[in-house]
């Protein structure tokens, strides 16, 4: 997907909502809105896949289009709601969101699948609670830093795209969570 340019996005930084006093069925209605419009954008990128494996580029280029969409909505929903603060902040809410995935969500979830034998249900979402660990770990480490006035060190952060196990730095040769060769991982940075 094309980056948006970033001078021209800042020169529209102004028309865009802000955080604002919002009534409490305000804020339960745009918090619902950002987690359909967030569950949509990721959605849809997964169908742009589907359409390219299936050799139609130009609807995944729709799809991947209403996503961007999709998530201009969700931010913008969360800018209303004073749900971007600054860096430090931003860590710890990142932070406290892994908690809750790790602590209570995703325990509870597995439980629940493995009562009714939904082996691929498992599977999942005991991926995403280890990946979540690896999260929690990286968000803290880095809210450290910032606090103490740093920025983390330069070092690459890879992503294995088949369980979403994260690491900065070297890769493993193998993905110690779901088996997946070196080749699996996404590196940004």
């Amino acid at each position: 997907m094309p980056e948006v340019d970033t001078p021209a996005l800042a020169e529209f930084e102004q028309r865009l909502p802000r955080a604002d006093e919002l009534h409490d069925m305000d804020l339960a209605d745009l918090k619902a809105a950002f987690a359909g419009e967030s569950q949509a954008a990721e959605k849809y990128l997964v169908f742009a896949e589907r359409a390219e494996a299936e050799g139609l580029p130009h609807v995944a280029t729709l799809f991947r289009a209403i996503s961007f969409a999709e998530t201009r909505h969700a931010r913008n929903h969360l800018r209303v709601m004073g749900g971007v603060g600054e860096t430090a902040d931003n860590l710890q809410a990142a932070f406290a969101g892994e908690s809750f995935e790790i602590d209570e969500m995703y325990p509870a979830y597995v439980e629940v699948a493995k009562l009714q034998g939904d082996k691929q249900a498992i599977k999942s979402m005991s991926w995403a609670l280890k990946a979540e660990m690896d999260h929690k770990r990286m968000y803290a480490e880095a809210r450290e830093r910032v606090v103490a006035g740093g920025d983390i060190d330069a070092r690459p952060v890879s992503v294995c795209a088949v369980c979403g196990h994260t690491v900065i730095g070297d890769l493993p040769d193998k993905c110690p969570v779901c088996a997946a060769p070196r080749g699996a991982y996404r590196t940004f940075g």
